[in-house]
């Protein structure tokens, strides 16, 4: 099969898998979400997102040598296995959604984190008290990135729900991320071989941006130890926020 041959997809589709890269390597976590509603824009939801996860499968690779130790076993063994059963629902639900609902759930969850990660950035706000560990929360928690990251690699959002209020060290939770979603990714080729989103097009197409992989995750490293995250948020919140719209207006069918 040829390679695509829209010049959008192709202009949407680099900066999408630098932002991704740059994300597993510990910047901005938030990042990682964009690769799908990005490339959404210009092909089918479903196709972005099959033509998404050899190339996540490969960051995984460089953000575990990155992060390697760093880990939360106590978190890891909470979340990981809610996360393998949201796969599975995720793959149940993915052969019986069309593009059009692909997209508005991608659009949602694209603005739903959006207003959630706005509203706890809201002046004067107090930030809340360090939440205790529950396997319990974990696993449902898990679960629901699970399925979310099967349908559109969009597992952040459910997993910060839980993360996040821990309150853990910024090098342990990105590397408690790094491996969750490692975990997630490599799972998911086998439900994304027999829903066809390993076609001979989507994996060239994969092949071809591969090397965006290691550039992405050794910026990401960069970053994390020389810049804030404010400043990049604010650019990754902007166009979240436009993709989010779009994609939510091409779901409805306006």
């Amino acid at each position: 099969m040829p390679l695509i041959s829209d010049p959008l997809f192709w202009a949407l589709a680099i900066p999408a898998f630098l932002l991704s890269g740059i994300s597993k390597g510990g910047f901005a976590s938030g990042a990682g979400n964009m690769a799908v509603p990005l490339m959404a824009l210009a092909i089918p939801a479903p196709q972005a997102a099959g033509i998404a996860l050899p190339v996540l499968c490969a960051m995984d690779i460089s953000g575990l040598r990155a992060w390697w130790g760093r880990w939360s076993r106590r978190e890891l063994s909470a979340i990981l296995p809610g996360g393998v059963l949201g796969v599975a629902l995720g793959a149940a639900v993915f052969g019986l959604m069309s593009d059009r609902h692909v997209k508005l759930m991608v659009g949602l969850i694209a603005l739903v984190f959006l207003a959630r990660s706005l509203w706890q950035m809201r002046p004067g706000i107090r930030p809340p008290d360090t939440a205790v560990p529950s396997r319990v929360r974990g696993a449902f928690w898990g679960a629901v990135s699970g399925l979310t990251s099967t349908i559109a690699h969009a597992g952040g959002p459910p997993l910060a729900v839980y993360l996040y209020p821990l309150r853990l060290d910024r090098k342990v939770l990105a590397a408690t991320t790094v491996v969750f979603f490692g975990v997630m990714n490599y799972v998911k080729l086998v439900p994304y071989y027999f829903l066809g989103q390993l076609s001979a097009q989507n994996l060239l197409t994969s092949l071809v941006l591969l090397p965006l992989a290691p550039i992405g995750v050794r910026l990401g490293v960069w970053l994390a130890a020389r810049m804030s995250d404010r400043i990049f948020y604010r650019v990754i919140y902007v166009m979240l926020g436009i993709t989010g719209v779009k994609l939510v207006a091409d779901g409805l069918g306006f």
